[in-house]
Parts: C-alpha cells; sequence; structure tokens
C-alpha cells in the first residue's frame, strides 16, 4: 500500500495527539537542556578564572592543564573537554580581557559628549584594574613576550578598534571639541596611567602602606586621574 492509506489506516484519535506528544516531550526536555547549557557556561568561567590565574603565577609556559584543573576544583578531562588544550585556553583567556577593556569606547562616536565619553572610559578601566588586576598582568606579560599569541588580533582588530576611535576624536578636534590633536596618544596614555594600578600592585600597595586595594584607592585614583586627563584635553 502507499502511504496515504498507511496512514489513512490509523485511528484519528493517535494522528491528532501525535504533535502534542512530542510537544510535552520537548517541553520536559527543555529545562535539561538550559541546564545543561548554564552548566556548560558556569564551567567554562570557572576554568577561564582559574587559568587567568595561573598563567599570571606560571606564566604561558610553566602552567599545565592540570595546574590549572587543580585550581578550578575540576577533572583534567573537562578542562580538555572545554578548551581542548593549553594554547587555546590562553588565547581564550586573553581576548575575553581585551574584548571587556574595549567595551568603554565601544558607543563612541561623532555626535557623542566628549568629556563623557572620555571620563567613563577612564572609570571603566580604573573599574577593571582595580577589580581584576590579573587580567591587566597577564595582557602585559603577554606582550613584554612579544604577543605571539596576539600577534594577529592586535595588528588587525584591535588596531581597528583603536584607529577608529581616534579618527572619531580627530574629528572631534577638527570641530574645535577637543583639545587633543593627536588622539592615539591619549588613549596610550589612558590605558598605560590605568592599566598601572593593575599590573604594578604590588608596588602601589605597598607605597600606600596598606595589604591590598579598597573602594577609596580606586576613588581616589579616579579623582585625580580624570580631571587631569580632562583639562590636557581642554575639556574642563
Amino acid at each position: 500500500c502507499n502511504m496515504a492509506t498507511y496512514l489513512s489506516s490509523y485511528p484519528m484519535v493517535y494522528l491528532m495527539t501525535q504533535p502534542n506528544q512530542t510537544s510535552q516531550a520537548s517541553d520536559s526536555e527543555a529545562p535539561i537542556h538550559r541546564n545543561q547549557q548554564d552548566i556548560r557556561a558556569q564551567n567554562q568561567a570557572v576554568i577561564l578564572a582559574a587559568a587567568e590565574e595561573e598563567f599570571v603565577l606560571q606564566s604561558y609556559r610553566g602552567a599545565t592543564m592540570q595546574g590549572i584543573a587543580d585550581r578550578a576544583g575540576l577533572p583534567k578531562a573537562n578542562v580538555h573537554y572545554y578548551f581542548k588544550n593549553k594554547k587555546n585556553l590562553y588565547k581564550m583567556v586573553l581576548r575575553s580581557i581585551i574584548e571587556e577593556w574595549n567595551d568603554g569606547l565601544v558607543t563612541m562616536t561623532v555626535d557623542s559628549d566628549p568629556k563623557a565619553v572620555i571620563e567613563k572610559f577612564v572609570r571603566t578601566k580604573l573599574h577593571q584594574a582595580f577589580v581584576h588586576p590579573n587580567r591587566h598582568k597577564l595582557f602585559a606579560l603577554e606582550v613584554i613576550g612579544g604577543a605571539p599569541y596576539l600577534h594577529d588580533f592586535m595588528s588587525t582588530t584591535m588596531k581597528e578598534w583603536a584607529l577608529d576611535k581616534s579618527q572619531v576624536m580627530k574629528t572631534w578636534h577638527e570641530q574645535g571639541r577637543i583639545g587633543i590633536a593627536d588622539p592615539l596618544q591619549l588613549l596610550i596614555l589612558i590605558w598605560a596611567t590605568t592599566q598601572r594600578y593593575a599590573e604594578f600592585e604590588t608596588e602601589i600597595v605597598g607605597l600606600l602602606q596598606k595589604d591590598a586595594y579598597d573602594k577609596q584607592d580606586e576613588a581616589r585614583a579616579a579623582d585625580f586621574l580624570i580631571p587631569f586627563i580632562l583639562r590636557g584635553c581642554g575639556l574642563e
């Protein structure tokens, strides 16, 4: 018999209820799928945080997948499952750091308020330096070593980002809205002054005669740096 004849031999009630049964099965599987996604995301976040610390303390050469797994409190097989190998994990940590750093200027356009944008960027960079100092330290170590694992990324994505933001600020300068004629130097200055608090955390904490940073230290740095940078831009 053909398929039409074959299907017509089924009781109508079966044909009508079949989609509902599938829907019910899908509905019951959805929470399980979401739970698996949550577990995966949580494990990846734990591994990335552990890797970040391990790479800072041991360097890329000295860090091991076993050491990262021990720091994360997970079996080494889990680390390999999510990130395959140490090189992939290292590059993922570095890329996530840079993407977070650049968030402060993502929405900057020629129509933006220069003072508001620059102040927000400095505050964002300072906050990241105080809250996640290891990320800045790791990036610094990579660059000092010649950026072997980020050379392509830095010469394309990061370079394009910096040049794009510089062009916006050049337009501001041409419009008489900012006093900086070389905005790339401004970006370098902001990176240097804010990241210093992370990269030389031990030195600065010692100068402050403390054991660790607190919220007052971040506010103190912002209160000094922001007016200083804005004055240099003619934006008092």
